[in-house]
């Protein structure tokens, strides 16, 4: 079979069963590259589902590239908080300046220029101009990868055969209708050819994929498997006499910076005398780290640390706190100690 028709057969079960959403058009390129945009950032690492109710609350408060640019780190953070991986929201908004300030609000239309911006990469950038301007990108992401593995028997481990799957993936890639293509390619690896328990009866490539029926098709494609650190630190509430609760402003880069916290410490303790241990703990798993918290409490008019300060209870919400925080929050909450 032809690469023009395994492309044909795909659009075609596109068309019946693709997924409608807020940041595609069937048919076309979407008219708002901006919406493409910030979907391409928020769908890094997280799922469609995940995404689709951050994504409306996201564009109702900021609804173009000049609100985005405008807006403070913190508000954006505040629109972001539960999906994770933060450093995303503050990417977005650089980028959201750039071409604010550098392309007089145009949005780039072309590989380089894309790929200039912050926090994109090959794929985002693929991504964007394919479903942003119906430009003939090949997306290649952990779906892609699958599907191609699977469609051609590729069972050699992936980071040896990376380029080969990138030309397979390429020759099948429409030219005439890129944006669907793109679209279909994703629906298919996430409804379909999943990594577990793939629906291969209803894949419109089951004819010529040289995996269909084989009993390891859960194992392609060929992946080492990265464990995931360990690491116990602490986490303290501090409270003064009123009932107020310590927080401060991660200044520090990585993963969580410009987020609201409770004072905490990947491994180890924090040095705060009389501090008392609850008994407490919570677990909260990054990408690669496994970060086990015991959970401290302190009550002092003092400030114990300084670079932070005392807010009320109710007065939480007002401050993008991570994922984490939220966590020992609520376990501190149900165990009332707070």
């Amino acid at each position: 079979m032809s690469n023009l028709e395994l492309s044909t057969l795909l659009l075609n079960w596109y068309d019946a069963n693709g997924r409608n959403l807020p940041w595609r058009v069937k048919g076309s390129a979407h008219p708002d590259p901006y919406a493409v945009l910030v979907s391409e950032f928020m769908l890094q690492q997280t799922t469609v589902k995940t995404v689709l109710g951050y994504f409306e609350k996201f564009i109702r408060r900021f609804p173009d590239i000049e609100s985005l640019a405008a807006a403070s780190e913190e508000e954006v953070f505040s629109l972001w908080q539960g999906l994770g991986y933060y450093s995303r929201a503050r990417s977005l908004r650089e980028t959201a300046k750039i071409i604010v300030n550098n392309f007089g609000g145009r949005f780039p239309r072309t590989r380089e220029e894309v790929l200039k911006l912050k926090g994109i990469g090959t794929y985002t950038a693929a991504s964007f101009l394919a479903l942003a301007f119906n430009l003939p990108e090949t997306v290649v992401d952990g779906n892609v990868i699958r599907i191609i593995c699977r469609l051609y028997g590729l069972k050699d481990p992936v980071e040896k055969i990376k380029p080969l799957i990138m030309q397979k993936a390429s020759a099948l890639t429409s030219q005439t209708r890129p944006a669907d293509y793109a679209s279909a390619i994703m629906d298919l690896g996430a409804l379909v050819c999943t990594p577990k328990n793939p629906q291969c009866l209803i894949c419109p490539w089951q004819n010529a994929c040289l995996s269909r029926g084989r009993p390891d098709i859960e194992q392609i494609p060929a992946r080492g498997k990265i464990s995931k650190q360990q690491k116990n630190g602490s986490v303290y509430l501090i409270t003064d006499s009123v009932g107020r609760l310590f927080i401060r402003r991660r200044s520090e880069k990585g993963l969580l910076s410009g987020l609201y916290e409770f004072p905490w410490t990947a491994e180890g303790e924090l040095p705060l005398a009389n501090a008392a241990d609850t008994g407490l703990k919570i677990t909260h798993i990054f990408t690669h780290i496994r970060q086990n918290l015991s959970l401290y409490c302190l009550c002092t008019n003092d400030l114990p640390l300084t670079d932070g300060f005392f807010v009320p209870v109710k007065e939480l919400d007002g401050y993008p706190f991570s994922t984490m925080m939220k966590k020992v929050f609520r376990r501190a909450c149900t165990a009332k100690i707070i």
